[in-house]
């Protein structure tokens, strides 16, 4: 028989994690504003002085969108859910492809994509939107996901997460 589930805790799986980022990205931008004083470049102006800045954040961006979508794809490959609200729905322990390398690559590809908006930005306070998601993503979503995934998977979680990193 199966071992139960283990509950979650109150303040886990309750925020979707786009909207995390989302609303870290809006409090980058309002930390930008709020504090001309560490700007580093021109906002995010295509010509001049800033173009290096505005490819490199373009750059990260797609870089981010394509290290999430592989996420996504590999577990689309593997039949499991994509839904990080329901991680009791799970499957398949997916292991392969871009979970060699980071147990989290949709969350890292959001956090390449608000890396891209904070080179955008130009401004220094921009950066602290980066831990924050990190620390949100961490105790609000990963926390919990990864106590399913060791009540569901057992030993073959342990070993995975022994052997890849859980960001980078």
């Amino acid at each position: 028989m199966a071992e139960p589930l283990p509950l979650r805790r109150w303040y886990e799986g309750r925020v979707p994690p786009p909207v995390i980022d989302a609303a870290c990205a809006a409090l980058m931008w309002w930390l930008a504003g709020a504090l001309p004083g560490a700007q580093l470049w021109p906002l995010g102006r295509p010509i001049g002085a800033s173009t290096v800045a505005t490819v490199a954040a373009l750059a990260l961006a797609a870089v981010g969108g394509a290290l999430a979508l592989a996420g996504v794809a590999a577990f689309r490959r593997a039949r499991t859910t994509v839904n990080p609200m329901a991680p009791e729905r799970a499957r398949a322990l997916v292991t392969d492809g871009v979970y060699r390398v980071t147990r989290n690559p949709m969350y890292l590809g959001m956090l390449v994509v608000l890396a891209g908006w904070a080179v955008w930005l130009g401004n220094a306070a921009a950066w602290l939107g980066l831990p924050l998601s990190m620390a949100l993503l961490t105790g609000l979503q990963i926390r919990g996901e990864e106590r399913v995934l060791r009540a569901r998977f057992g030993a073959e979680f342990e070993r995975y997460a022994a052997r890849v990193r859980r960001w980078l």
